[in-house]
């Protein structure tokens, strides 16, 4: 089942510590609230809006600074990285795919196993068709959103990204 959250969880300040810790990763306060953020936030934020937010606690923080420690913290597996025109970060390690609501641009979190088993057996088509090796697949699902469809939000005002 997809769901909004309305208000995002927050995983406190020690969560986001010791899982910086348990990769080997020196805790600073920049790297913390980055993790911290995007942890806390279902809405699959940019590096921007991460940035933004962490400014809120720490001021005088870069862009770059954000940027770096995103990259590290999708390298060390504590985030995944949406790509995408404006790149996104997901704090749901789990294997998930996304609906994205063409009127209002929430990205919304769809469960794995509500495609199966229908995704292995694309997998296993594409796979075979093109004699190729499969590692990892993404499903991305566009249309309006419960919320936008209620509130009559017209046709779709974003086309997909291609």
């Amino acid at each position: 089942m997809v769901q909004w959250a309305k208000h995002p969880g927050r995983r406190g300040h020690d969560g986001a510590s010791a899982a910086l810790r348990g990769v080997g990763l020196r805790l600073t306060g920049p790297r913390r609230l980055v993790l911290e953020v995007v942890r806390g936030s279902d809405a699959h934020p940019t590096a921007e809006a991460v940035h933004q937010m962490v400014r809120c606690r720490l001021p005088r923080v870069s862009l770059g600074t954000v940027y770096r420690n995103l990259r590290l913290l999708v390298a060390q597996g504590l985030v995944k990285e949406l790509p995408g025109p404006h790149t996104r970060f997901d704090r749901n390690l789990s294997e998930h795919h996304h609906f994205t609501c063409l009127a209002c641009g929430r990205i919304a979190d769809v469960a794995g196993p509500l495609t199966e088993p229908h995704s292995r057996a694309l997998v296993s088509r594409v796979a075979s068709s093109g004699g190729f090796s499969v590692t990892h697949h993404r499903i991305e699902f566009y249309g309006r959103c419960a919320a936008c469809r209620r509130k009559g939000r017209g046709r779709a005002a974003r086309r997909p990204p291609s």
